[in-house]
């Protein structure tokens, strides 16, 4: 086997989307019919960056609202990717109870870098999860920026 085999399958892999665990764009938070999905929920993360936004995926349409999550996605979500002009706002309690956060648009492969409380963080803590995206066309007003508040 010549020593250029294993370099071009590192390549192969590297080019082609979804091999890599890495996460998606805001903007490519879009369904097979062309309507914008509000949210991936992804229930693995990993030190590197490259890896996060793996696993099992729960993808949310605007609108959702789950104060009681299925029984398999309570407190194991650690990766979220919120679609452009949506906010996603999560509990760490059943039924919208305990700390609140919302996420803007963006990816956050990691959440165990977003305190919760004084010696918390959200990855595998979130239980309960609203998300709501502002319609888009032309004739919309430009919103206020959605912000990362935590709530005491």
């Amino acid at each position: 086997m010549s020593p250029l085999c294993p370099l071009l399958l590192t390549l192969a892999l590297l080019a082609v989307p979804g091999v890599r665990g890495a996460c998606p764009a805001a903007a490519d938070l879009t369904n097979a019919d062309g309507t914008r999905t509000c949210a991936k929920l992804y229930d693995k993360s990993d030190p590197y960056y490259e890896n996060c936004c793996a696993g099992a995926v729960l993808s949310l349409e605007s609108g959702a609202d789950l104060p009681y999550l299925p029984s398999d996605w309570t407190k194991v979500i650690s990766s979220i990717v919120v679609g452009q002009r949506c906010e996603l706002t999560v509990w760490s309690g059943r039924g919208k109870e305990g700390k609140s956060r919302k996420f803007s648009a963006g990816s956050y492969p990691r959440l165990e870098e977003y305190r919760r409380g004084l010696f918390g963080d959200w990855s595998n803590a979130i239980s309960s999860v609203y998300c709501r995206c502002l319609p888009a066309g032309p004739n919309t007003q430009t919103p206020e920026p959605l912000t990362q508040t935590e709530r005491p």
